[in-house]
């Protein structure tokens, strides 16, 4: 009995160490993207990102690429709590609430159709509307969205550096204080140039690529009161408790990325970005900017 139960230790400990150097335990590098959507839509947008990326870090362990999904920026920054994602991308000020408290750190910028930044452009009708800033005191302006860093928090914090005092209305024939600069939302680009033109408002903010996208007729027909700063237009961010071995191979892979044809081939599906590279002043250059600019919302 003694020896048949010493073979059978000697037998589970041999499956054990075997099963151990056969199957080496698969790793995951997870991308934490926001989305309403389902996520059967949603990952195959990503997909050949992950799986690229997780195909270069798997040295010497096998890595797995995986989506995962939240609808608010609350519920990403609770999946990188619990480690349940790696890494995401977002535009600064999701990445500023995400980030503030620690979770999460920032690692590179990641550049879109041929862009790292932009800025925003705060303008007026050229007949009739207002020929500098401050014009603009007493009068309702139009801005973009709550949640837009070109339509909204750069042209915010502009005005504010000018000692105007912003003041949000929620309709057109609300009432400015003379001593304010009032604003209320379109929502989208064009209906901020729409309101500026028609003269519904006395002048709308939007990024330089919103003009950009401008036909020659309307473009003629505005007059630029001021130009922010450039700013990083998105960020990478990492899991503050991340591996910091896998961090700095996760950047090598993401910075050489378009210098490969094939990974080349998957930016240019991944919503047009052009590259990844590492910010100007670092990590900490940005997170100063980040609280420079939202700091006090």
């Amino acid at each position: 009995m003694l020896k048949k139960s010493i073979y059978v230790i000697v037998s589970l400990l041999t499956v054990f160490v075997f099963a151990e150097h056969a199957a080496p335990q698969t790793k995951t590098i997870a991308l934490g993207v926001i989305s309403k959507r389902p996520l059967a839509e949603v990952e195959p947008q990503y997909r050949d990102f992950v799986r690229y990326i997780a195909r270069k870090l798997s040295v010497p362990a096998r890595v797995e690429g995986k989506v995962v999904t939240a609808q608010t920026v609350y519920q990403l920054q609770k999946l990188l709590e619990q480690d349940k994602v790696d890494f995401y991308m977002e535009s600064p000020y999701p990445t500023y609430l995400i980030n503030r408290d620690g979770v999460a750190m920032p690692l590179l910028r990641r550049w879109k159709s041929g862009s790292p930044e932009y800025r925003s452009i705060l303008f007026a009708k050229k007949e009739g509307g207002a020929r500098d800033i401050a014009d603009l005191r007493g009068s309702l302006i139009a801005l973009e969205d709550p949640g837009s860093t070109s339509g909204y928090f750069l042209p915010k914090v502009f005005l504010a550096g000018k000692g105007m005092k912003l003041a949000e209305k929620t309709s057109l024939d609300a009432p400015v204080g003379s001593n304010e600069v009032g604003y209320i939302f379109a929502y989208s680009a064009s209906k901020v140039a729409d309101m500026v033109l028609t003269r519904r408002v006395t002048a709308g903010a939007f990024s330089n690529e919103d003009m950009d996208r401008l036909d020659a007729k309307r473009k003629a027909d505005i007059v630029i009161l001021g130009e922010t700063e450039n700013f990083p237009r998105y960020f990478v961010s990492v899991r503050k408790e991340m591996d910091p071995k896998a961090i700095d191979r996760l950047q090598e892979v993401l910075v050489s990325m378009h210098q490969d044809p094939e990974g080349r081939a998957i930016l240019d599906k991944l919503e047009n970005t052009t590259r990844f590279d590492v910010a100007p002043g670092g990590e900490q250059a940005v997170r100063f900017k980040l609280q420079e600019v939202f700091g006090l919302q």
